[in-house]
């Protein structure tokens, strides 16, 4: 009975000890790359289901316009809005279940960005933030601000290519430019599934970013528009995406798409498809893709 009560109450010595937590710091290190495999795996599918609604959203808007598609940036016909455009993820509002935020950016006298919305920071809608914008991976992206926009901008995720919604240029009768689509959603000439529509683009990427207000389409390198591909402006707009560029503010190039995912930059194509473009894509691939009428057959590295 002596032995056994000693038994009962002999505690762990300081090696057992040292070798259970051994064998938990070890299983945390298997554990954890598991578990932001899983992460990342959920933000990936999350950016894609917002790719891909960004998608119907065009194709629904070309239904109620008679198949036109939403220009990088133009004016509201009724006289408003003549201080600025309105960009394309502004024009896809009604179309991604924000009809109200619409309405009253395109009924203010002064410019769309600057309709009064209570409970917003600035009181504007310009400060307000869309979920359906954003990336969970990206790291720019700071509660739904751009990183050097915080309470100021909302961020976006994405970005249009203006090969396909600003091509063509026309007066504005407000002075200034409107860029309409060049095409239709039926008589695109390389075809909706060899075309692209959007693509990942940090909120925030140098000294400009990613703003889903900003008016415009854009028109330089360095700018807040929520465009790529921006032919005859400067930039490297030919490049492939960036893939994880970091830091941000350093290394990323504002005039191309950047994304934060392993590998590959996930993107929406005309026909309403999403897929990811390998980092390995080249250039001349690239520009096949974004471009919707040089006539030329996708690689195989496509």
């Amino acid at each position: 009975m002596l032995v056994l009560k000693r038994l009962c109450h002999r505690g762990f010595t300081l090696i057992e000890l040292l070798v259970v937590i051994a064998i938990i710091a070890i299983l945390i290190g298997l554990l954890l790359p598991a578990v932001q495999k899983v992460r990342e795996a959920a933000a990936r599918m999350k950016c894609s289901n917002n790719l891909k609604q960004l998608g119907v959203a065009v194709h629904n808007y070309a239904s109620t316009y008679d198949g036109k598609l939403p220009s990088a940036n133009w004016r509201a016909s009724n006289g408003q809005n003549a201080n600025g455009g309105l960009n394309i993820l502004a024009a896809l509002l009604p179309y991604v279940e924000q009809d109200a935020v619409y309405k009253a950016g395109i009924n203010n006298s002064a410019s769309f960005w600057d309709a009064p919305i209570a409970g917003s920071p600035s009181g504007t809608i310009r400060s307000l933030t869309m979920k359906g914008y954003q990336c969970p991976s990206d790291p720019t992206m700071s509660n739904g601000y751009a990183a050097n926009q915080v309470n100021a901008w909302g961020g976006s995720s994405y970005a249009g290519n203006f090969q396909i919604f600003g091509m063509a240029s026309v007066g504005s009768k407000f002075g200034g430019t409107d860029w309409n689509a060049k095409y239709g959603v039926g008589n695109i000439p390389d075809g909706t599934s060899n075309t692209l529509a959007f693509a990942e683009r940090y909120a925030a990427c140098g000294g400009s970013g990613n703003l889903w207000a900003w008016p415009g389409g854009d028109w330089g390198p360095n700018n807040w528009g929520v465009t790529f591909a921006n032919s005859p402006w400067g930039g490297n707009w030919t490049s492939v995406p960036l893939v994880q560029p970091n830091p941000w503010n350093t290394a990323c190039d504002p005039s191309r798409p950047s994304t934060a995912h392993t590998g590959t930059c996930q993107a929406a194509l005309m026909d309403g498809s999403v897929r990811g473009v390998s980092s390995a894509v080249t250039q001349t691939t690239w520009q096949y893709a974004f471009t919707p009428d040089d006539g030329n057959v996708m690689p195989s590295n496509w």
